[in-house]
C-alpha cells in the first residue's frame, strides 16, 4: 500500500506555525487531488489546504485547535483505494490515558516535579503537545503548574495562546535552581520557582446582559494590540494639512481615471504617496527593534487596516511601495481592499509591513491615537476631511477662505524615535500633502 505524507507547507514569509481550525475529511474519506482537505489558521488569514494526493484519507496526525510547525506530517493518505483506515490508536498521538501516573508518583514533591521531565501527559491524562512542552521547558514551567492552566483546546488541552496568557500573567519560574542546591534550598526557592498566577478580576453582570465569545481573529487582534502597549512606549504627534488642492484635483480626473485605467482613485493611495516620500526623506521610520539593533528597512511596505464587514481589522501590506506610482498605488489599494472584504487574502497578502497607515477619516473621526502594528515603530492615522474656514495669504494680504482640511496623527515607538523624529516626520508628509500640484497630469 502506497502511503504519501500531508506536509504543512510554507504559507508565506516568516510563517512557521498554523493552528488546524478545522477537518474537511474524516479518516476512511476518500479525497480527490487539489480537494480542500483541512482549514488552518495563520495569525489573522484563514486558508483551507488541498490534498496534494488523490486516495483515502488513513491518518490524521493533529487534531483541532493544534498547532503544527511548516513541514511537519499532518495526515497520510493512502493511494490504495481499498485501502483500510487505521484504526484510531494508529495514530500518533498517545492515548489519553498514556503514561498516568500512579497515586505515589501524584505525590512528589514539587522540587522533584520542577526537575524531571515533561512527558506526554500530565497526572491528570490531559495530553500535552510537543510544542506546549517546549515552551514549558524554557520558561522553567513544571508539571504541576502546567496542570494548572485552564485550556482552551479540545478536551481541555492547553494551547500555545493558553500557556503564553499563563506566563503573562505571572506564571513560570524565573530561572530553575541547579539541582546540587535544590535540597539544601528547597524551602527558600521554591516560593521564587513557582510564582502565583494572577487572575483576571471578575466582572460582574447584571441581568439581561449577553455575554459574546470573542472570536479567534477578534482573540489575536486584543493579545496583539496589548503586547504592543507593553512593547513601545507610545507618543503621539498631530498636523493639520491643507489638503483643498488634492481634493480639487481629484474631483476633476476621477471620471478621467476611472475610463483610462478601469480602477477607481481615492484619497488612499495619494495619501500614501505623500507618506512613502516623507519615508525616504526620513528612512529612520523604517526600521524595526531587535533587542539592543535596530534593524533598517531596504523596502518600503506600507500596510493599510483595513475594516472587515464581521468589525475585526486586518493589515494588507503593499510591498515596495516606493517602486510605485500613483496609479500603481491605487491599484494596489483597491485589489488588496476588495481581497479583504471578500476573505481571499492569502498569508503573503499581510506579511512584511513596515510601516501602517489606517484611515480613521472612513468613520467620520477627525484624529485618532493608534497603536503601533509590531514589529514596527510608527503608524499614521488619516483624519477625516473637512470643509473649514482658515486665513489664507493673497497678494492682497490676509483673507478668510473655506478650505478642506484633515488632521493627520503620528504614533511612534519613542524607544527609538524621538519626538524630533516624529514629529519631523508627519509635518514633511503634511507638506507634501499641501503642496499637491493641481495640474497634475495623469
Amino acid at each position: 500500500m502506497a502511503e504519501i505524507e500531508i506536509r504543512l507547507p510554507k504559507m508565506g514569509e516568516s510563517v512557521t506555525e498554523a493552528t488546524i481550525t478545522n477537518w474537511l475529511k474524516e479518516v476512511g474519506d476518500t479525497v480527490e487531488m487539489d480537494e480542500p482537505l483541512v482549514e488552518v489558521a495563520t495569525d489573522k488569514v484563514d486558508n483551507e489546504l488541498p490534498s496534494e494526493a488523490e486516495g483515502v484519507l488513513v491518518k490524521k496526525l493533529y487534531e483541532k485547535d493544534d498547532v503544527v510547525q511548516v513541514g511537519d506530517v499532518i495526515a497520510i493518505i493512502s493511494t490504495d483505494g481499498d485501502a483500510s483506515p487505521a484504526p484510531a490508536s494508529s495514530n500518533n498521538k498517545p492515548a489519553e490515558v498514556e503514561a498516568v501516573p500512579t497515586a505515589k508518583a501524584t505525590a512528589t514533591s514539587t522540587v522533584q516535579n520542577e526537575g524531571a521531565e515533561l512527558t506526554k501527559s500530565g497526572p491528570s491524562g490531559r495530553f500535552y503537545s510537543p510544542l506546549v512542552r517546549s515552551i514549558a521547558k524554557e520558561e522553567g514551567i513544571s508539571m504541576e503548574q502546567l496542570e494548572t492552566i485552564q485550556g482552551s483546546g479540545e478536551n481541555n488541552r492547553v494551547t500555545k495562546k493558553d500557556i503564553l496568557n499563563y506566563i503573562e500573567n505571572g506564571g513560570g519560574a524565573t530561572a530553575p535552581a541547579p539541582s546540587s542546591q535544590v535540597a539544601n534550598t528547597q524551602a527558600a526557592t521554591k516560593p521564587a520557582a513557582t510564582p502565583q498566577k494572577t487572575e483576571a478580576p471578575v466582572i460582574p453582570t447584571m441581568p439581561g446582559d449577553e455575554i459574546i465569545e470573542m472570536d479567534r481573529m477578534r482573540k489575536l487582534i486584543a493579545d496583539h494590540m496589548v503586547k504592543s502597549v507593553q512593547t513601545s512606549p507610545h507618543v503621539t504627534s498631530y498636523v493639520e494639512a491643507d489638503v483643498t488642492n488634492i481634493v480639487m484635483w481629484r474631483n476633476k480626473i476621477k471620471n478621467e481615471f476611472q475610463k483610462k485605467e478601469g480602477e477607481k482613485i481615492t484619497f488612499t493611495p495619494i495619501f500614501m504617496e505623500a507618506i512613502v516620500k516623507a519615508i525616504k526623506d526620513f528612512p529612520m521610520i523604517n526600521i524595526s527593534v531587535n533587542g539592543d539593533h535596530i534593524i533598517k528597512r531596504k523596502d518600503i511596505n506600507i500596510g493599510m487596516a483595513t475594516a472587515l464587514p464581521t468589525g475585526n481589522l486586518i493589515v494588507p501590506v503593499i510591498k515596495q511601495a516606493d517602486n510605485l506610482n500613483l496609479t500603481g498605488l491605487t491599484k494596489q489599494v483597491n485589489s488588496l481592499a476588495n481581497k479583504a472584504r471578500e476573505n481571499k487574502l492569502a498569508s503573503d497578502d499581510i506579511q512584511g509591513g513596515t510601516y501602517t497607515v489606517t484611515n480613521v477619516g472612513t468613520f467620520g473621526n477627525v484624529m485618532g491615537t493608534p497603536i503601533i502594528n509590531q514589529p514596527q515603530v510608527a503608524i499614521m492615522a488619516l483624519g477625516a476631511i473637512r470643509k473649514v474656514p482658515a486665513v489664507i495669504e493673497t497678494p492682497q494680504g490676509d483673507a478668510i477662505a473655506i478650505r478642506h482640511k484633515m488632521f493627520l496623527s503620528h504614533s511612534y515607538d519613542h524607544r527609538v524615535v524621538d519626538g524630533a523624529l516624529g514629529g519631523q516626520f508627519v509635518r514633511r508628509v503634511a507638506d507634501y500633502l499641501e503642496q499637491f500640484d493641481i495640474n497634475r497630469e495623469l
